[in-house]
């Protein structure tokens, strides 16, 4: 705990104004947060970031470490391991775990999860990771588990020889397969979202027709490129955004009325990594893995395959 005397100097100025002064070595943001949950105290006593001080009060500050700043935590979090050996791990990550910490997500990521299993990745960047699934995405991640399958398999992914296949379900009823070929970047109002930009990094979706159902189709989409939230965005494109997507769907999507709640109430968007394949990082042979869809995607299928007997 710090404790400092507000200086007369300061008189006259917001609390947070005089902790950047007593405190410059951390960001006015910072100290704004910290006054906020209450690690620092004006005069024994919560205080607002804006209040005044004239000189002469007391203050008192608990510094603590932004959790970006922190070494990463072990966490004993299960974890569905399709294939192990020296070099690699690969993972069938479940929908709603987070593969790396992040802004509000501290704790809990398949990256703390990865240290527990494995204590060697704290000594590889990111834990092994050298790609990355959505939150709400499930499916096949590999992890390298040392410096060199990671580099290896970074160069994979850079010279686009390692597979990636995607079963998503889509709204609409697509005739035939294709390529989207649009470059992809930063949405240029809403900052958290990408989007089709004329600015933006070379992209390519390849996509065919898995099962057709009314107002849906499931597609079997593969990567040449890795660029976030790629497919969603792509998809969302050609104006057959993913079931379940809040972010890429605007508004209300057309459909059938026995499949409209059906579809509507899916909780995350509907995409699945389905198959993985590289060339192994030591000995270059080629491995491949297949998970199947998980039970909320197949319990959906189902649902949709039995609905489409019923009269509308």
């Amino acid at each position: 705990m710090l404790h400092f005397t507000v200086p007369g100097d300061c008189a006259g100025m917001r609390f947070d104004q005089a902790l950047a002064k007593l405190l410059p070595a951390y960001s006015r943001s910072r100290l704004q947060e910290w006054i906020a949950s209450g690690q620092a105290s004006l005069n024994g006593a919560a205080a607002a970031t804006k209040q005044k001080v004239w000189g002469g009060e007391t203050v008192a500050v608990l510094p603590q470490a932004h959790p970006a700043e922190q070494p990463y935590q072990a966490e004993d979090i299960a974890l569905d391991i399709v294939y192990e050996d020296n070099a690699l791990l690969v993972i069938n990550k479940p929908a709603g775990l987070v593969v790396h910490p992040g802004s509000g997500n501290w704790e809990g990521t398949l990256l703390n999860a990865l240290l527990h299993h494995a204590p060697q990745l704290e000594g590889v960047p990111r834990a092994g990771i050298v790609h990355r699934l959505d939150k709400d995405t499930s499916g096949l991640l590999v992890v390298a588990k040392t410096l060199t399958a990671q580099t290896n398999l970074v160069r994979q992914l850079q010279a686009r020889s390692v597979k990636r296949e995607y079963l998503a379900l889509v709204y609409g009823e697509l005739r035939h397969g294709g390529t989207v070929d649009e470059p992809i970047g930063r949405h240029p109002t809403q900052r958290v979202k990408m989007a089709v930009v004329e600015d933006g990094k070379h992209a390519t979706t390849h996509y065919q027709i898995e099962e057709k159902f009314p107002s849906c189709t499931l597609l079997r989409c593969s990567l040449e490129t890795g660029r976030t939230h790629q497919i969603r965005v792509h998809l969302a494109h050609l104006k057959h955004p993913l079931v379940g997507d809040s972010v890429y769907q605007k508004g209300a999507q057309k459909c059938v009325p026995q499949l409209r709640a059906l579809l509507a109430g899916f909780p995350r968007q509907a995409l699945h990594a389905t198959r993985l394949a590289l060339e192994h990082p030591l000995g270059g042979e080629l491995i491949e893995w297949h998970a199947p869809l998980p039970d909320d995607m197949r319990q959906l299928l189902q649902q949709i395959r039995e609905a489409g007997h019923e009269p509308a």
